[in-house]
């Protein structure tokens, strides 16, 4: 699990995600990965691949539907009875380097999403911010538990790309 920390405080590491929170507004997750930015940001855009990482406990997706074009809309929804669909809209697209999304924050407002996918000697940072409406939603997000989650999610991606051949490690 990632541990985070607030503007005030230095970040805090583990072995999989730092976690920040750079502004009452903000959470900021940093990841990275022993492959090149072309084929995590292919692993993270393209429906086959996502169903098989996303989850935060390591099962495949039931429904994966992406239509990766700006207002596009995505669509995500895991196992079990307590699976809540995640969906949101996608705003702009710059392969292979940046992703920008909407979702529905939890008191109903717009939530962004921007990942920066930067890459130095075939190593990916995934960078991913998350701006909320107000610290009220950041809040709750991390209440949810929204950074422990997603740290969880990037370690199945990691796993999933050194599952892959074409991943060039």
């Amino acid at each position: 699990m990632a541990a985070r920390s607030d503007s005030n405080t230095p970040a805090t590491t583990t072995h999989t995600a730092t976690v920040t929170l750079p502004s009452e507004r903000d959470i900021v997750i940093t990841r990275r990965f022993a492959a090149p930015r072309t084929v995590v940001f292919e692993a993270w855009t393209s429906p086959g691949h996502v169903a098989q990482w996303w989850d935060p406990n390591g099962l495949p997706l039931t429904v994966c539907e992406i239509d990766l074009r700006p207002n596009g809309r995505f669509r995500f929804v895991t196992h079990g009875s307590n699976a809540h669909p995640f969906t949101g809209v996608y705003r702009e697209i710059a392969p292979p380097a940046r992703l920008v999304f909407a979702t529905p924050s939890p008191s109903g407002a717009e939530s962004v999403g921007t990942l920066v996918f930067s890459e130095s000697d075939g190593t990916t940072t995934l960078t991913l911010t998350i701006t909320c409406e107000s610290r009220a939603d950041r809040d709750a997000l991390l209440e949810m538990r929204v950074d422990a989650g997603t740290a969880r999610t990037l370690d199945n991606l990691d796993a999933y790309l050194h599952s892959q051949p074409e991943t060039n490690r």
